[in-house]
């Protein structure tokens, strides 16, 4: 018979155990309105292709049995499918485990975060909490609770549309500079011009050349000038009456041709200009120190020592051998009368330089085939004429990295990636660094693109651009915020609106005058981040009506979260 007491009150017991158990728990259970779960931050951000999510939660004094393990599990809910993120266990005070306690008597809270790759379905998600709880081998939910309301994937606005590179340098001279020289020379004490200085070739060639340019159009004369010297030996009146007296030689000698080119009104004219110098001190030290003479640096040091020009003569005449060397090196150079005619080929008009470079582009020159470029504006014709320009001057870095960016601008990428490494093998210069660095950004491969713009940042604006939109999608903002500086486009406003300056996205966009449907988009969503619903309505209403697919995304976008249920907000997207 005591057997069969004791029995029973094992029974008994172990009965009480189970259901002390079961009723810790059920009361946990039936006090969880009393716990209180939050989500940091309210409404979930994506950036840089992740979600961070930070759960907290507090349980209020004589709630956690000292003998229960509770269990936090948070769950993203979206339609086509829902994930778990990592569970937070916590303990009673009771249970021998290593994870946080929650004391009875005082109660407690918890902390903790975690990260999950975003997914376009689950822009409009729900996120909750399901907490357990465990004491021995009895489970129990006690509860599921909802912390948040779907994702702000604003980052995701970013336009790739990053800048490319154009080299549009060039050496291209409409009108190129021809001046014509000839030397007529004398001798000493004479003014008169020799038959045998007027068969030289240079004067002869100066005769062709004027007569020449009197019959071409193409040409402008520019000026005449005429210039006659006497050397620096011998008196200085006569010396000046010697230069004159070859000033009236050289001009009727050059009258009689201007006459025979039909250009002599040319002398009438401003352009028509006359100069004579009685003792060429200049051109005698220039041709001196350019010379052979012997003691040509003790004469040097003399035309230093003094400027009054009787000194200077009598002074090198005291060097005897040397002023010999003169008399037969130097001086016979300086008689002369010196005739320059100064003129200008001019070139192709910008209308002639567009036809040929449709009908003929192998006649233009290297330079007029980047100058021309650089004006047409159907991009086939340009690509057209990169490639043309290409065969014939396969070594110039320009065209190929033209003809890359143009094809970039078609959306051609795999032809302008062709180019650009034709490019890179001439030169692997910054533009050709940024552009193929566009390429890699359009495709998707971020790190190959940040990589290229950094060693391009001297091709100027584009590479900084461009790294702008590269940090964006990183989600490191304030760096984007500083390589856009003062552009005013879509892509730094919202720099600076996920860079929370609202104002300056406000500005930014403002200076854009962008008026595409994604333009008004941003500005909807700057005036919900700015509270002002004028800005929201106003603007939302604009970019529906040039997209109406719009109405569907911001039907999800949380952005606008607070006027869902705004009847204004539901008119426009429904």
């Amino acid at each position: 018979m005591r057997k069969v007491h004791y029995s029973k009150l094992a029974v008994l017991l172990s009965l009480a155990v189970v259901l002390g158990s079961c009723s810790g728990l059920k009361k946990m259970q039936e006090q969880a309105s009393t716990t209180k779960f939050e989500l940091t931050p309210k409404v979930l951000e994506m950036h840089n292709g992740e979600v961070n999510a930070t759960i907290s939660g507090k349980f209020p004094p004589k709630y956690f049995n000292k003998k229960a393990v509770v269990t936090v599990t948070p769950i993203i809910k979206y339609e086509g499918g829902q994930i778990e993120l990592q569970s937070y266990k916590l303990q009673g005070e009771d249970v021998q485990a290593n994870d946080k306690v929650i004391p009875f008597e005082a109660g407690g809270d918890f902390s903790y975060s975690d990260k999950f790759a975003y997914k376009d379905e689950m822009m409009l998600s729900k996120v909750s909490v399901q907490v357990s709880a465990q004491m021995k081998k009895e489970n129990l939910v006690i509860g599921t609770f909802e912390i948040g309301d779907g994702i702000i994937v604003t980052p995701k606005l970013v336009r790739l549309e990053p800048k490319a590179s154009e080299l549009t340098q060039n050496q291209f001279v409409r009108n190129v500079a021809q001046d014509k020289l000839a030397n007529i020379k004398y001798l000493i004490n004479q003014a008169e011009i020799r038959n045998t200085e007027l068969k030289k070739d240079e004067v002869k060639q100066l005769n062709d050349f004027v007569k020449t340019i009197a019959k071409d159009p193409k040409f402008n004369i520019k000026g005449i000038e005429l210039s006659s010297y006497a050397s620096p030996d011998g008196p200085e009146n006569k010396n000046a009456e010697l230069a004159g007296k070859r000033e009236s030689a050289a001009v009727k000698y050059f009258k009689s041709e201007l006459k025979k080119a039909k250009l002599d009104k040319i002398l009438k004219d401003s352009l028509f200009s006359m100069l004579k110098t009685p003792e060429d001190w200049d051109g005698f030290k220039t041709s001196l120190e350019k010379s052979d003479v012997k003691d040509k640096d003790l004469i040097l040091r003399v035309l230093s020592m003094y400027s009054d020009p009787a000194v200077r003569e009598k002074e090198i005449r005291n060097i005897s051998q040397a002023f010999d060397e003169l008399k037969v090196k130097i001086l016979p150079e300086l008689r002369r009368s010196k005739l320059i005619v100064k003129a200008e080929a001019i070139g192709r008009s910008d209308e002639e330089l567009i036809s040929l470079a449709d009908s003929n582009p192998d006649a233009l020159s290297l330079e007029e085939v980047v100058y021309t470029a650089n004006m047409i504006q159907d991009l086939d014709k340009k690509a057209a004429l990169y490639a043309k320009a290409s065969e014939k001057y396969p070594n110039d870095v320009r065209l190929k990295n033209n003809l890359g960016y143009v094809y970039f601008k078609q959306g051609k990428l795999d032809e302008a990636k062709a180019a650009l490494e034709q490019a890179k093998s001439i030169e692997n210069n910054d533009a050709v660094k940024n552009n193929l660095g566009a390429i890699a950004l359009i495709k998707g491969d971020v790190a190959a693109a940040e990589e290229l713009f950094t060693a391009a940042l001297g091709a100027g604006a584009a590479p900084n651009y461009n790294l702008g939109i590269v940090n964006i999608i990183k989600g490191k903002y304030d760096i984007a915020v500083s390589y856009f500086g003062n552009e005013c486009d879509a892509n730094a406003a919202l720099a600076k609106l996920l860079n929370k300056n609202y104002e300056a996205a406000q500005n930014a966009m403002g200076c854009s005058k962008d008026e595409s449907a994604q333009g008004y988009y941003l500005r909807a969503v700057i005036g919900a981040r700015m509270d002002n619903s004028d800005l929201v309505f106003n603007n939302l209403r604009a970019a529906v009506g040039k997209d109406i697919q719009l109405k569907n995304y911001a039907k999800k976008d949380v952005e606008f979260l607070k006027y869902f249920n705004d009847e204004t907000f539901k008119s426009i997207i429904q």
